[in-house]
């Protein structure tokens, strides 16, 4: 069939709101995936924008993020063949929960900070209820959907300032983005029909991890491509900085401290990819477990450090590579997306053969 390839692109990823999504350059990094993949990791996922794309060109799509709200949107829409919520679920989910005195920290902790006390505790509420779900990927969706409506719910889309609730009583703001003032509750409900028309069975048994990469990778076997999008070290602010609401969410922290205006949990989770005592380490690991599988793309910024040169005599040791770049027109992609700054794409292949002839 011609067209095969493009069987299961009539299902939409539902557009994150996430600095950094690689959402706006599929169509770019699809053009430079080699042929004949089968299967495809996406070893830090984030917004699960790429690891969508894998799936939907048919391959056994294996997704991984070291942060665990992430996890659950790979859960939803990578892992998931066939579930869906329906209005049994949200019945459950918007009842009065019955164990309210065990769920009451994003009351207690982000009232007045990023939600109006009533926001805060729907989402308590609603956090209870999430366990009553009769099964892991149901759970994932009402994870995935209600992150998404918080990241809806406050200017800029994540949770590295402390101006929400100034910007929510601003009328011009309000008049561009009505969010702000909507109830999270039908934010949520209007989110959701997307996410459930999102999932479809790619005929591949895909699987989502939380994981930290060095961990999962020696555990996966028969990989043609890795597709590497790590944090761009020292080019924009920390990703559980930003995010750190969604991830405590999530987890319910109970045994994290909550520090500083905005609120963010210690001690965070440690990737290795984004400080730079670590960094060229961790790349050295991961290209060292990486050698079985023969091709990979590599996202990367040009304000990252190590710089563009450095980092390609880094993977040339391992890889034959050719450097690929994108500028940015606008400042408004993140995670060093500055205007005039550059997507990076690392394309890397086997190595060839060099055979030297000799005469007997």
């Amino acid at each position: 069939m011609l067209f095969e390839e493009y069987t299961y692109f009539t299902y939409q990823f539902p557009e994150p709101q996430y600095l950094g999504a690689k959402h706006t350059h599929l169509a770019w990094i699809k053009k430079f995936i080699p042929d004949n993949v089968k299967t495809a990791i996406d070893a830090f996922a984030g917004s699960q924008s790429v690891a969508f794309l894998f799936k939907q060109l048919g391959y056994k799509t294996i997704t991984n993020d070291f942060l665990n709200f992430n996890n659950q949107i790979g859960l939803a829409l990578i892992q998931n063949k066939d579930t869906k919520l329906n209005e049994d679920d949200l019945k459950i989910l918007f009842a009065s929960a019955n164990n309210k005195k065990d769920f009451e920290l994003i009351e207690s902790t982000f009232t007045n900070v990023f939600f109006e006390k009533e926001e805060a505790a729907f989402l308590d509420n609603f956090r209870a209820n999430i366990s009553l779900l009769d099964n892991p990927i149901k759970q994932a969706i009402a994870f995935a959907v209600i992150n998404r409506s918080m990241t809806r719910k406050i200017t800029m889309g994540h949770f590295g300032h402390t101006q929400a609730l100034v910007y929510a009583n601003d009328p011009e703001r309000i008049k561009r983005n009505r969010s702000l003032v909507r109830p999270i509750k039908e934010i949520f409900e209007e989110l959701l029909p997307k996410y459930n028309n999102a999932v479809f069975d790619n005929k591949q048994d895909n699987q989502s991890f939380h994981k930290n990469i060095l961990e999962l990778l020696p555990t996966v076997e028969n990989v043609d491509l890795a597709y590497f999008d790590p944090p761009y070290c020292d080019s924009h602010a920390d990703y559980q900085g930003f995010y750190h609401l969604l991830e405590t969410y999530t987890e319910y922290w109970k045994d994290k401290k909550f520090i500083n205006g905005i609120k963010r949990y210690e001690p965070q989770r440690i990737s290795g990819f984004d400080k730079k005592r670590d960094v060229i380490n961790s790349f050295v690991k991961l290209f060292e477990l990486s050698e079985e599988i023969p091709n990979w793309l590599i996202s990367y910024n040009n304000r990252s450090y190590p710089g563009i040169e450095e980092f390609e005599k880094l993977i040339s040791k391992y890889r034959d590579v050719r450097v690929e770049t994108k500028t940015y027109h606008n400042g408004r992609g993140g995670k060093g997306s500055v205007a005039g700054s550059q997507e990076v794409l690392f394309v890397c292949k086997p190595k060839k053969k060099h055979f030297v002839k000799t005469n007997h």
